[in-house]
């Protein structure tokens, strides 16, 4: 699809606002926007207006009255309204998957993938709907009823990052607003278009159930729009996604106000391959994990902890399975590799590898732009890299996002697994083994210790159904599926005295 068809498609027509209370779309005032830019060939997609502070304070208004309204919805109903945001993103699938393609750079494949994410989420919290269950505990005392219940926080601000430009939001926003909860959402400003037909969607669901505007929002910008969330009491969670660095302004910031947070930050993901592994099996796990959105996911496989004794054979088989992998317009199903977002990912990528031969990493297949690609945007498409390296390394402990791989070697299982966890970071991880005892080990309070951990598949994407997040640097946050839904909810506990007396608890005696 070309970009004419799918803005003709969610109906966006320059000039395009970029704050939004539902079907009401508010202008920038000062006039103020931001471009966004395909990666793949430069083009402008379109100008979106930016947020502002009083745009900001409408925005907030709107949802604070939405809340009143939304919350009282029993949740059921809410569920039915999230299954139909679900039966529209199957209806406009191909528009908004070439979309994401389009403006953040990821193969076709994997931008269709995203909006599947998306309709499964709702799937999940259609059923969620029904599940939102408390817990009841006997009292000590005679004639009372003990229970927990959990109510809707309120405004929920929701940040996500530019890598996954809708289906972070609706991880997020779906089991926050089956929970009773309304929105505010700040998109990366490097794909604003993404959030605006996502809003488009949503909103035309809302306005379709006569429900109020308010309940789902947008509003555009830097960071400094983002602040707007951060620091308004008025916002009970906010959920971000993003860099280390970026987490921690914005965990600080909450806690001043102690407000919540759902923090998902960095990645340092690794896989151990084992003497005892299916390489047929591993590799191509390995390969999609590090090359998969050109290195640019939170899961993204970033170290490859291989037993010494297989180690040649498996950096001959990465080498050969790199040789063959295409580089070039990610709307070509063909290619595997697309861009990187934006030239300072670009010079992040060469600094990475100038840094590790620096540090004494030696290349396997070097940092390079690919020169095989044409026009004033190629610059951002660049070639996978492989680096043996020791875990020590400063450039190894960070997170470069981009598509590089570091090859580290381990003689024992016991090794191996105090290599992988020796990082700031503990999102992901996966060990390819055929042995039992490994891969339990590895599943162990002694072993992996990231909120993922996985046995014979990568650390590459995550099944809704499941809640997703990790420890240490990564923030600690859960989202998405399982018990996720907890996060953003407030929880009360009850007690009923249905007697005539009133003891008191512990069997104090309190007279008059």
């Amino acid at each position: 699809m070309t970009v004419k068809e799918i803005l003709k498609t969610f109906d966006i027509r320059d000039p395009i606002p970029g704050t939004s209370t539902g079907n009401s779309w508010i202008d920038n005032i000062s006039g103020e926007t931001i471009t966004s830019y395909s990666p793949i060939d430069g083009s402008i997609l379109g100008k979106v207006s930016t947020t502002d502070s009083t745009n900001y304070q409408i925005v907030v208004k709107m949802a604070q009255k939405a809340f009143c309204e939304w919350r009282l919805l029993p949740a059921p109903k809410r569920g039915e309204v999230i299954r139909e945001v679900g039966q529209k993103l199957r209806e406009n699938k191909e528009a908004l998957g070439y979309l994401v393609t389009w403006e953040m750079g990821k193969s076709i494949q994997e931008g269709l993938g995203e909006v599947q994410e998306m309709i499964d989420i709702c799937d999940f919290a259609v059923g969620l709907s029904r599940q939102l269950h408390g817990f009841t505990m006997h009292s000590e005392r005679p004639f009372h009823r003990m229970y927990e219940q959990y109510h809707p926080l309120g405004i929920v601000g929701i940040i996500s990052a530019f890598n996954f430009p809708v289906a972070v939001w609706s991880w997020n926003a779906m089991i926050a607003l089956v929970c009773g909860n309304v929105c505010i959402w700040k998109p990366s400003e490097k794909v604003p278009l993404c959030a605006v037909a996502c809003q488009k969607i949503i909103s035309e669901v809302l306005s379709e159930n006569n429900l109020p505007e308010g309940i789902s929002n947008i509003i555009t910008g830097d960071y400094q729009v983002g602040e707007f969330l951060t620091k308004d009491k008025n916002v009970s969670l906010v959920s971000a996604t993003g860099s280390i660095a970026m987490g921690r302004k914005v965990g600080a910031e909450v806690a001043t106000r102690l407000g919540k947070t759902i923090l998902e930050l960095g990645g340092n993901n690794a896989i151990i391959i084992s003497e005892n592994a299916n390489l047929k099996l591993s590799l191509p796990a390995v390969v999609f994990g590090a090359v998969g959105t050109c290195g640019q996911r939170c899961t993204s496989t970033r170290r490859l902890i291989v037993q010494e004794s297989i180690f040649d054979k498996v950096k001959e088989k990465l080498i050969n399975a790199y040789q063959q992998l295409k580089i070039g317009n990610p709307l070509d199903e063909k290619n595997h590799v697309g861009p990187l977002i934006d030239q300072t990912s670009v010079d992040q990528y060469l600094t990475a590898g100038k840094r590790i031969v620096n540090e004494g990493g030696k290349a396997v297949i070097p940092v390079e732009l690919e020169t095989g690609i044409e026009g004033k945007h190629s610059g951002l498409y660049v070639r996978p890299a492989i680096y043996e390296v020791n875990n020590n390394y400063n450039i190894v402990q960070e997170e470069t996002f981009a598509p590089i791989l570091y090859l580290i070697r381990y003689k024992d299982l016991n090794e191996a697994i105090e290599i992988h966890n020796n990082v700031p970071q503990g999102l992901s991880s996966a060990i390819m083994t055929n042995n039992l005892r490994e891969s339990e080990q590895f599943l162990s309070h002694s072993g992996s210790d990231c909120g993922i951990a996985n046995v014979n598949i990568g650390t590459s994407g995550a099944e809704i159904g499941g809640a997703f997040g990790g420890e240490k640097d990564t923030g600690g946050g859960r989202e998405s599926g399982s018990d996720a839904w907890k996060m953003y909810m407030r929880r009360q506990t009850n007690t009923i005295n249905f007697g005539d007396k009133m003891p008191l608890a512990q069997g104090i005696k309190f007279e008059i």
